[in-house]
């Protein structure tokens, strides 16, 4: 018997049973749609991540804060600094791996007023016009601050779009894109004058959902119960996201003597930063960079370790511990899944072997061989697993955008090609072994015992 004699038998025993092949198919088709639906769901969680991660500045951003002195320092607890400008002047001369370097002092908590309005940032800091590119923010409107507005502490600040809508009102209520440059707001009841305004920042889901309810909204035309975009747009915003549409930027000099000479003794202000972000060379140097980094701020510091790293890169870690974590506990599901699919359907192969003795027998007595019976079993169990396999792709599609309605993510799922054939692939091994048993005993049957069954 060749290859396509037993397929095209394969599929008229399929077709003579229905209602019970598609019984036996279920099981493939609920493993194979859950297993590329979960990697769908773990592909978009990781897209978003990484997209969180870039919009924070990369793993080549690295953060300088103060620490807790080490027991065996805390005799010279007296003599410890914390983070300073000396610090950041002694990377700009002694440190050449590290390309960009950005001091931060912020204050929290803070109250934005305009007009009877207020507002409290996420984060209010004074910096250097270097946080511009730091932290991978893009102006808007106006501009942003710039060596001479630091030099002579002017009482200027860059805010982003949630310190816009919550005191100057969002373009969803207005119905109009409003531009806050040149408008005075008070911080902390002292004046400051705005002179850029970043853009509004998202995730990929909520770009999605923004321009979905645009359009639905244009499609109602003057009909009253349009869509909110601003609901749309926020409903799924992530933490990330959030931050940096809620930060304010003013110049360093002005944090330090506006705000900070109170926090200082005797008057002085207070020369301690929040912290000092610094962003490396290349990836490749950033083990070595961290050392030049390291023992330049061991010598600023007078040799007390009172300072720490934070990296982008253990976020990174984290990231991808998440993502194997959730793959291994969805493809655990979808395995125990495909698994009771290929029990159904050795299951239906031993059942129908049963029941067609006499045929094998018939078929073994005019010369069939040990191996054309095996095939053709064999080839039957792959036939339903391959079918089942196929619904179970088209199923997935329903079941993502079924998950999508019912339960919004801040991330869009992703079906990639390499799941779907991953899935079909684990489908026909299914198919494969669990018609193993059912065709070795149909082709090991006696021909003269399987004539005289009843």
């Amino acid at each position: 018997m060749n290859l396509w004699n037993a397929i095209t038998i394969g599929f008229k025993e399929i077709y003579a049973n229905k209602f019970r092949s598609l019984l036996t198919m279920m099981g493939i088709i609920l493993g194979v749609s859950s297993l590329v639906a979960m990697s769908a769901l773990v592909k978009g969680m990781e897209n978003g991540m990484k997209e969180a991660l870039v919009a924070i500045g990369g793993l080549e951003k690295v953060r300088i804060e103060e620490e807790d002195i080490p027991a065996w320092q805390q005799h010279l607890a007296d003599q410890a600094v914390g983070c300073t400008m000396n610090d950041v002047y002694g990377l700009q001369q002694s440190a050449p791996l590290v390309k960009l370097i950005t001091p931060e002092m912020r204050m929290r908590p803070v109250l934005l007023s305009k007009g009877g309005r207020n507002f409290t940032p996420w984060n209010l800091m004074g910096t250097w016009p270097s946080a511009l590119e730091m932290n991978e923010h893009v102006v808007q409107y106006g501009r942003m601050f710039n060596d001479l507005d630091n030099e002579f502490s002017r009482n200027v600040c860059v805010i982003g779009s949630s310190t816009r809508d919550a005191l100057f009102g969002s373009p969803e209520k207005t119905g109009r894109e409003i531009n806050p440059v040149g408008e005075s707001i008070l911080i902390n009841h002292q004046p400051f004058k705005i002179i850029g305004m970043f853009q509004h920042y998202e995730s990929e889901q909520d770009r999605k959902m923004r321009a979905q309810a645009e359009l639905l909204n244009q499609q109602g035309g003057t009909n009253k119960s349009k869509v909110n975009p601003s609901s749309a747009n926020r409903r799924g915003s992530s933490y990330v996201f959030e931050l940096k549409n809620s930060t304010v930027y003013m110049p360093m000099n002005t944090m330090w003597i506006k705000f900070k000479a109170g926090g200082g003794t005797n008057g002085v202000p207070d020369p301690r930063l929040s912290g000092v972000s610094v962003k490396v060379r290349s990836i490749e140097l950033f083990e070595l960079a961290l050392q030049q980094a390291r023992n330049v701020l061991m010598s600023t510091h007078k040799g007390i370790e009172d300072f720490t790293f934070r990296t982008q890169e253990n976020w990174s870690e984290s990231i991808s511990a998440s993502i194997k974590n959730a793959r291994m506990s969805g493809g655990i599901i979808s395995a125990i899944s495909l698994l009771v699919g290929g029990i159904g359907i050795m299951n239906i192969m031993l059942a129908s072997i049963t029941e067609r003795v006499r045929e094998i027998g018939i078929r073994k007595a005019i010369g069939a061989t040990f191996f054309d019976v095996f095939v053709q079993i064999l080839v039957e169990s792959v036939v339903i697993a391959l079918i089942g396999g196929l619904a179970g792709l088209f199923t997935s599609n329903l079941l993502v955008k079924l998950l999508v309605v019912i339960s919004p993510t801040d991330n869009t799922p992703v079906i990639t090609f390499e799941s779907m054939l991953m899935a079909f692939g684990s489908s026909v091994a299914i198919g494969i072994i669990a018609g193993f048993i059912p065709a070795l005993k149909a082709a090991r049957l006696n021909p003269i015992q399987a004539l005289r069954y009843e």
